[in-house]
């Protein structure tokens, strides 16, 4: 390892430790394992040219980068939709418990509302601090948060009704 550049090192050793917590953080922003994998990745990429400004305190810079790749990502595939000739196969059974309700119900509100709920609820983060991430007023934290509660008491009442969120 004593060929490799410092400031590398310091990204792999920061890779190595948060990757795991970035993965579920990415995995409740997207849903699915694959394009969480896909936006840790695209998110790091985007950190690398920035490393040795950031080096001394990256989590914010990473976390603002991750939620608004996962907005972006978004914006994009939902234009790409395809019409099929036969709809996939939809189980008709419910959720499998309180995780699956919970993600089936994140999975349905907007992508903000999401980022918002996942940063402020799940990373713990402040309002300020998730409006500093997504680059949005406090003021829009704040409604994103009431409006995605709201919609998620809707969707997946019996996960929440002894949640304190």
């Amino acid at each position: 390892m004593s060929d490799l550049d410092p400031r590398q090192a310091g990204f792999e050793e920061f890779v190595a430790a948060r990757r795991p917590a970035l993965l579920r953080t990415a995995y409740l922003l997207t849903g699915t394992h694959a394009d969480a994998e896909d936006l840790v990745q695209a998110t790091l990429l985007r950190v690398v040219p920035r490393w040795s400004r950031i080096a001394t305190s990256p989590e914010p810079y990473v976390r603002k980068v991750l939620a608004r790749e996962s907005v972006t990502r978004w914006r994009g595939r939902r234009w790409r939709e395809r019409i099929v000739a036969q709809a996939p196969d939809v189980a008709t059974g419910p959720p499998a418990g309180e995780r699956l309700a919970l993600r089936d119900a994140l999975a349905r509100l907007s992508p903000r509302q999401r980022a918002v709920l996942v940063l402020r609820y799940y990373d713990d983060l402040t309002e300020a601090a998730t409006a500093e991430a997504l680059g949005i007023s406090i003021g829009t934290v704040k409604s994103h948060a009431r409006e995605g509660l709201a919609r998620l008491r809707a969707l997946a009442p019996t996960f929440l009704e002894d949640a304190t969120l």
